[in-house]
């Protein structure tokens, strides 16, 4: 499905991304001034910023872990994120115990840094245009191999561009039907 999302969209998503926040940010601390809110305005500001920075720091770390060439990278990703939403939480948190208005405005300001996010990277899918059918994606080169699914063929090696790559009987012990 995101065979064709290339990576120059990342950036552009990235530029309109925080760009829209930039200006949410503004619009948001504007009405919160007008409406007495000013707490909350300024909570959403920095619920903005921590998102921006969150998503920054997304970057840095994956390009951290691509550089190491380690052969798990789920391991290193997966710890980075715990340790940024941990710091995040209790940055909002905090927040909130200092100021009501302070926190409930961070926590709207990083939801909307999301859906800005998640909207900006469907808007960059929906222009690519829509993925290749099922037919396009057997035109290519053909590949040999005798690998089905993960499991490894004892029989003659399978050309898996071929829509039915079933193994003959007796080729491959199938355990996923409770089979022997």
């Amino acid at each position: 499905m995101f065979a064709h999302f290339e990576l120059p969209d990342i950036g552009e998503v990235s530029r309109r991304t925080v760009a829209a926040s930039l200006v949410v940010g503004v619009a948001s601390l504007v009405a919160a001034f007008a409406f007495g809110y000013l707490w909350v305005g300024v909570g959403a500001c920095i619920g903005l910023a921590l998102g921006t920075v969150n998503y920054r720091m997304v970057g840095v770390s994956v390009d951290k872990v691509a550089a190491t060439g380690t052969d798990n990278p789920k391991r290193p990703l997966a710890a980075n994120t715990m340790g940024r939403l941990a710091v995040v939480t209790v940055i909002a948190l905090g927040l909130a115990f200092l100021n009501k208005g302070l926190g409930f405005g961070t926590l709207a300001g990083l939801a909307v840094f999301q859906f800005l996010l998640i909207f900006n990277v469907a808007r960059s899918m929906a222009k690519a245009g829509p993925p290749p059918e099922d037919d396009e994606l057997l035109d290519g080169p053909v590949i040999e191999s005798n690998v089905v699914a993960g499991r490894v063929l004892d029989g003659p090696i399978v050309d898996s561009n071929s829509v039915d790559v079933s193994p003959a009987a007796g080729d491959v012990r199938d355990d996923t039907r409770g089979g022997a």
